[in-house]
């Protein structure tokens, strides 16, 4: 993204959830604010700025960049979590997660005094959504506050018109499809396919979900990570809904250089020019990518399974395992079926995390098989690729319907409840047939290629200068401008 001295510096006070996959957005959105000439502060706790320190503090040293972090200590203890426990990504069991949110919670009083301290106070707050009380912080010391949705319009849309027609009340088979009523296409969900909000019904879960719509409808405006050339339909119809929604990605894209495109926080477990000369040997568009993002667990059976599919297949891949799942029971299968012997030269395992980005953009990769988190659903859309789909929790299914129904660049997995760990849920016969499908399915394989090549380049165009997000992000400074007029008279 190109720099722009042209608008007034303001400073933007930028308030994430601590997950990696609210995490990265926030920062990249912090690099966008900068590179149009804002000052950016990122609440941050120390372990989560160890992880994003090269990524962030040296990127901005490195441009010039007016980029800092605001540490405060993470108080996961004091909430009954684990010692260390700063990011959702780190928590032992997704059981704590309730508990994560409680601490997270908590930052608001540490956020309140670091505010009553400032000579100078910040221009505006950019809040997560799921950090409702940073409404209350906004009010009090009259500063304009933003939310920033990590996830599509379409998502949005038909989250906010399932509860508004309360179209699921009433309907007790989880097989049972529900129809989104006022979208701008024909969108059915059964019940299990529903994020846990939506899907179940207790009072501490629509108190939670209600603080969640308030803090967004008091807003003085909305961003959302996507760029509206994708879903201009969804994106219309939920700016009804919403005051000032602009459209401000892929924010992925404005890691621009090669080397930032490492940008994710976390150190690889390959060195890049490996992986990098590993794609280097390999034809164009050949290589599917395999990653299931940092939340979604797999017991060995389940890895193994997916191990031999991919073998099965016999097109080169790239199979990212995360470290909490590659454990002694897995690596000892694969000692013992010598299964990386087997595989060497068509397939590479990367154990931890990796420099995904990087990956999806190089020209050998041709597939993108994904659990559908919207951080690499957006990635995928921006490099180019079709994908294979297999959506666990949350609110992958949304985003699977959306790639694979509304944009057709998708192929399906099959699966069609979330995600039990203890279940075998998707066998090797399934991940054969499906990367058949995305690489050899004949007239259809070549149309989803072809839409998936005109999405990136739309992606790209979006974000440069002159581009409808790029345009936005100027349109939130202005309005972060106006505001402060507003709030000084």
């Amino acid at each position: 993204m190109a720099s722009s001295n042209q608008q007034p510096v303001h400073h933007f006070l930028l308030v994430p959830l601590m997950s990696q996959s609210h995490l990265i957005p926030f920062t990249d959105l912090a690099k966008v604010l900068a590179d149009h000439g804002q000052q950016v502060t990122i609440v941050m706790t120390p372990l989560n700025a160890a992880r994003f320190n090269n990524a962030i503090i040296d990127y901005a040293m490195n441009f010039n960049l007016k980029i800092q972090f605001l540490l405060l200590s993470f108080p996961g203890q004091e909430a009954g979590l684990p010692k260390g426990c700063e990011n959702l990504d780190s928590l032992p069991s997704l059981d704590l997660t309730a508990k994560f949110f409680q601490a997270s919670n908590m930052l608001h009083e540490p956020l309140e005094k670091w505010l009553q301290d400032l000579e100078s106070l910040p221009s505006c707050i950019i809040s997560d959504i799921c950090l409702p009380w940073t409404s209350d912080l906004a009010l009090k010391f009259k500063i304009p506050r933003v939310v920033f949705h990590t996830v599509s319009c379409f998502t949005l849309l038909c989250s906010h018109n399932i509860k508004r027609y309360e179209v699921q009340d009433g309907i007790t088979s989880d097989s049972e499809p529900v129809l989104v009523p006022g979208v701008p296409d024909r969108i059915e969900f059964t019940k299990a396919q529903l994020p846990e909000s939506q899907r179940k019904s207790s009072d501490d879960l629509n108190n939670l979900v209600n603080q969640f719509k308030e803090a967004e409808l008091s807003a003085s405006a909305v961003l959302v990570n996507s760029f509206e050339e994708m879903e201009s339909g969804y994106v219309k119809a939920y700016q009804k809904f919403v005051n000032n929604l602009w459209c401000i990605g892929p924010l992925s894209l404005c890691n621009e250089t090669t080397s930032n495109k490492l940008r994710t926080g976390n150190k690889t477990s390959i060195d890049e020019h490996e992986s990098l000369n590993w794609l280097n040997s390999h034809k164009s568009r050949s290589v599917i990518y395999v990653c299931f993002g940092s939340l979604s667990h797999m017991l060995p059976p389940q890895l193994i399974e997916l191990g031999l599919g991919l073998e099965a297949s016999n097109c080169p891949f790239i199979w990212t395992i995360k470290k909490i799942d590659y454990t002694p029971e897995l690596e000892k299968w694969f000692k013992e079926q010598r299964f990386e012997e087997r595989i060497k030269g068509r397939g590479l395992i990367i154990r931890g995390w990796a420099p995904q980005v990087q990956i999806l953009s190089h020209p050998a990769t041709g597939g993108f098989f994904t659990h559908c988190g919207w951080n690499s659903t957006i990635e995928g859309v921006s490099a180019g690729l079709p994908m294979i789909t297999w959506p666990m929790f949350a609110e992958q299914f949304y985003n699977e319907k959306f790639v694979v129904q509304i944009l057709k660049i998708g192929v399906k997995i099959g699966v069609e409840v979330p995600m039990n760990a203890k279940v075998l849920t998707v066998k090797r016969e399934d991940v054969k047939k499906a990367i058949k499908q995305l690489v050899d399915g004949g007239d259809d394989a070549e149309e989803r290629r072809k839409r998936a090549k005109k999405l990136g380049e739309m992606a790209k165009r979006a974000v440069e200068k002159g581009g409808s997000s790029y345009l936005n992000a100027t349109l939130l400074i202005e309005h972060v401008n106006q505001q402060g007029k507003s709030y000084q008279r």
